[in-house]
């Protein structure tokens, strides 16, 4: 409909322009002054035959009729408001729709477009509660799943970006990352007045991504972060169309940053190495590529099924055993909520992610065996601390995959029998007996439990902040760098 409608407006535009009433180009091309109508108002396909004849009565070609560009800014807003009276949330108020004849201002036709913007957006907001948000990520796990977590298409774009970087062994470069990101047309700039609501910024205007303060040597953390901003531009990304869309992008990006960071025909080769060795360790995989423990243990799910044929689980937790983030295509059977959501589900006290942090030494890998009901799995783990806490990374496989791997000669087991609640999640019955009298707990409770999930076309972003800052570093300068599409 909506290129119906460019086209009858643009047949409007060029015969207005040419001096013509709909009578008289009605009857100059042969045919009725109410079918033309129904053309112009992008409600019946012209035939060709018809086109031809009005272009030629208008002076025009008819690639110039058939441009999907609005030919006036009346008729982009006519277009605008035509495609929000259609949708289904205006729809669904039972109100007439307005239709912009000649007698209704442009202001006006601005002001109902932008109300219906706003209405969209608000919409859009209310859409996204914590429920969608869990929701969309859950559906999105299961994507993933379905692929053993390994995407073709972003991993050979990766390969693309690292021959523009220059990259051809080991350890990605902080100046291949740059070499990257000037073939798209980028400068990496890093500052230290980055809004808080952010990680990075790119400023599409003046070709420029900045970055975090370069404090620390090395700074392996900023080559992801430069990636992932990269991503958006080499995956021909769009502003996300909702809460669901800006997850996948999310997830693409870091991806491919993963996929620069441990690039895939290097990387299999390694672990292709280790496994004949039966040495495999997530450990010597991190540190071969200078990456984090985590990025490291992630990327593995990426390549073990694909290119080593082993299935694998993965989870990262904190050490109040609340699960943050986890994949699995070996039946290792996550905790979940009713909506089949992971995020903030307590793992069992007997998984390794758990025992771990009952350790004194925590700087090397620690391994485990846990028999669950779904099968006995084999497990390394190793726990850090942020800012925020400490947290345990696991990987791991099912026991007959244990093999393959460097701690396989572990005698630690465990057994873990929940969901089943006598198994670490009910308490001492003397004890509960006593102090469930004699106790009155105060619990911490997490804002973002009793907070809205971020609105805004970037989930959690300050447009205001942004906006400041990006008009003080670079202000308002070129257009931005031609989008490549997307392989």
């Amino acid at each position: 409909m909506t290129e119906l409608l460019t086209l009858g407006l643009r047949i409007r535009h060029h015969r207005t322009g040419a001096g013509l009433t709909l009578d008289e180009l009605a009857a100059a091309t042969g045919c009725s002054a109410s079918q033309l109508s129904l053309v112009e108002n992008g409600k019946r396909e012209p035939r060709v035959s018809l086109l031809q004849s009005i272009a030629r009565e208008l002076g025009v070609e008819v690639t110039d009729l058939l441009a999907p560009e609005p030919p006036s800014r009346r008729a982009a807003l006519e277009i605008a408001l035509d495609q929000a009276q259609r949708t289904a949330g205006y729809t669904a108020l039972g109100l007439p729709a307005v239709r912009p004849g000649k007698t209704l201002p442009t202001e006006a036709l601005e002001a109902l477009v932008g109300l219906h913007a706003e209405l969209a957006r608000r919409i859009d907001a209310a859409i996204a509660t914590p429920e969608e948000a869990r929701r969309a990520n859950t559906e999105l796990r299961g994507w993933m799943r379905e692929r053993d977590n390994y995407l073709a298409d972003v991993e050979e774009a990766a390969l693309d970006a690292l021959r523009w970087g220059g990259y051809t062994s080991g350890a990605l470069t902080h100046r291949s990352v740059a070499r990257i990101a000037e073939h798209f047309g980028f400068t990496l700039l890093h500052v230290d007045d980055l809004p808080h609501s952010t990680r990075t910024v790119t400023d599409l205007a003046n070709g420029r991504i900045y970055l975090p303060p370069a404090s620390i040597p090395g700074g392996h953390g900023l080559r992801s972060l430069a990636l992932q901003a990269i991503g958006h531009r080499v995956l021909g990304h769009h502003a996300p169309r909702g809460y669901a869309d800006f997850l996948r992008q999310r997830l693409e990006t870091s991806y491919f940053a993963s996929a620069c960071l441990l690039p895939r025909d290097a990387a299999v080769a390694f672990l292709t190495e280790a496994k004949k060795a039966k040495d495999l360790a997530v450990e010597d995989f991190r540190d071969a590529f200078g990456v984090t423990h985590e990025t490291a243990a992630l990327r593995m799910t990426n390549l073990m099924t694909a290119h080593l044929d082993l299935r694998v689980h993965f989870l990262r937790a904190g050490d109040d055993g609340a699960l943050y983030r986890g994949f699995e295509n070996d039946g290792m059977a996550f905790p979940t909520d009713a909506t089949g959501a992971i995020e903030g589900q307590l793992v069992c006290r007997q998984w390794p992610a758990r025992v771990a942090f009952t350790r004194r030494d925590r700087t090397t890998e620690y391994h485990q065996y846990t028999d669950t009901p779904d099968g006995t799995y084999w497990s390394s783990t190793q726990t850090g601390t942020t800012a925020t806490g400490a947290f345990a990374i696991s990987f791991g496989v099912p026991f007959a995959s244990a093999k393959w791997f460097r701690g396989r000669e572990t005698t630690t087991r465990t057994t873990s029998r929940c969901p089943d609640p006598t198994c670490c999640r009910r308490p001492d019955a003397e004890l509960a007996g006593y102090w469930s009298r004699h106790s009155w707990p105060s619990a911490t409770v997490h804002a973002h439990v009793l907070a809205p999930l971020p609105s805004g076309t970037f989930p959690g972003v300050d447009d205001s902040e942004l906006y400041a800052f990006l008009e003080r570093h670079g202000g308002r300068g070129a257009p931005a760098p031609a989008e490549t599409p997307r392989r």
